[in-house]
């Protein structure tokens, strides 16, 4: 693992390569990838609406909720 000493010398790196300013830019951009993977994955993963239809026999929820 990663200790505190290995942090500050990655941190003070990360200061020479890229400069103060840029820092914050760098993690708000790769948070909102992280972000958008995320999303990406959970889409992947969860059913479509069209997929729940089908397995009704492609009928939608809304008129299979006014037949019963």
């Amino acid at each position: 693992m990663i200790g505190p000493t290995e942090f500050v010398i990655i941190g003070i790196m990360a200061i020479f390569l890229f400069g103060a300013k840029r820092i914050p830019e760098l993690a708000r951009n790769l948070g909102r990838a992280k972000g958008e993977f995320q999303a990406g994955i959970s889409d992947v993963t969860s059913p479509s609406r069209a997929e729940l239809d089908m397995d009704r026999g492609g009928v939608s929820d809304k008129v299979a909720n006014e037949n019963e």
